[in-house]
């Protein structure tokens, strides 16, 4: 009951928020909750689906904050749910909103082996977060109205992140990659960022085992691609756990480092990712569900205390990127010290979010939940 206590108080406070304009961060909140829907068959999870349809998306197909002529993948990840809501409802606005995503993301700006930017106002970058923030929309679109055309561009830029992220020596992959090698962070040889970020592993994880599940079982060759990268990827992080927690730290690589942390949302990442591995059969369940499990024990037992009569989810890292920060100017250099400066914030929809995938993805795969109480 724990998780469902928080789960309950956080989504009523989120209801009677009324958010300027909607990002990724809202958009992930909103796929945690389909997949409690989904594992739970609430109405009360369709129903604030549904509310926050209402509350961001015109009858125009307009969402809130939406610009069409901005290029930033972030801004993809909410369209996801549209077709959740298209679904459920029938209200053509949310085909309109659908449209108006796709025409963004047809023209969107590429690398020269056809990667999409991280946003315009990082050129020629490429980052973990983008394949968690556009590829699963752009997979619904291409099955729901264009008869899976566009397999290859999809699979292509997984493939792509492979070739230029991964590092062999660690097992692990890179936060970002400048193809230019323009700024400062980047690599003047490889063009990779220095440091191995938990969350953006996670994204990386959440985005193969979701479009894994959306591309058609004949299309067997694209599926299989991506299973391999999910293998190789948690093979290669496992060795990083912590012995006690099984959770994984701020920076993956540098548990030893003097103000490194066990980082909530991207171990909550990878319990999800694990957990949905297991259960649609890209990764041995007999291996992995077990420690899925102990992530999630872990985090009930350690990161979800009471404070003032609630419950708060500690230890998530508010943000962190790379480059010049567009709306706050400063400058994020993407080394050790950097992301042990960032914020940690409680309650952080990152955090949220993630858990509530996690624990959904629980409820699908364990019929007995005695042990998470």
């Amino acid at each position: 009951m724990t998780f469902e206590w928080y789960i309950s108080d956080y989504l009523a406070e989120f209801d009677a928020r009324n958010v300027e304009f909607v990002n990724y961060r809202e958009g992930c909140l909103m796929t945690g909750v389909q997949c409690l829907f989904e594992a739970t068959g609430l109405e009360y999870y369709k129903n604030f689906i549904v509310r926050f349809g209402e509350k961001y998306v015109s009858d125009d197909g307009m969402i809130k904050g939406f610009d069409v002529d901005d290029y930033n993948v972030d801004r993809i990840r909410a369209g996801t749910v549209l077709f959740f809501l298209l679904n459920e409802t029938g209200d053509l606005c949310y085909k309109k909103a659908i449209d108006i995503i796709m025409d963004n993301l047809r023209s969107y700006p590429r690398t020269s082996e056809g990667s999409f930017w991280h946003k315009s106002v990082y050129p020629y970058q490429v980052w973990l977060d983008g394949l968690y923030m556009a590829q699963p929309f752009y997979l619904l679109y291409d099955n729901a109205f264009e008869n899976c055309a566009n397999y290859n561009d999809i699979v292509e830029q997984f493939k792509l992140v492979r070739k230029y992220m991964f590092c062999e020596e660690k097992k692990l992959y890179h936060h970002a990659w400048d193809e230019k090698r323009a700024l400062s962070w980047a690599d003047k040889e490889t063009g990779r960022s220095p440091n191995f970020w938990l969350r953006a592993i996670g994204w990386w994880l959440m985005a193969l085992v979701d479009c894994y599940d959306l591309i058609k079982e004949e299309a067997y060759d694209h599926r299989r691609v991506l299973q391999d990268l999910l293998n190789e990827t948690v093979s290669g992080l496992m060795p990083y756990r912590e012995k006690g927690s099984g959770m994984f730290y701020q920076l993956v690589d540098l548990a030893d480092v003097e103000g490194n942390y066990l980082e909530t949302s991207g171990s909550a990442m990878v319990a999800y990712s694990l957990l949905k591995g297991s259960r649609n059969g890209m990764l041995l369940p007999e291996k992995y569900a077990p420690i899925a499990k102990e992530i999630l024990l872990s985090i009930q037992a350690n990161m979800l205390p009471w404070n003032n009569g609630f419950l708060s989810l500690q230890n998530i890292c508010g943000g962190a990127g790379l480059g010049t920060h567009p709306e706050q100017g400063r400058y994020r250099d993407g080394s050790v010290a950097y992301y042990l400066a960032e914020k940690i914030v409680p309650d952080n929809l990152h955090g949220a979010a993630a858990l509530f995938m996690a624990y959904a993805e629980y409820l699908k795969s364990c019929k007995l939940r005695d042990d998470l109480i």
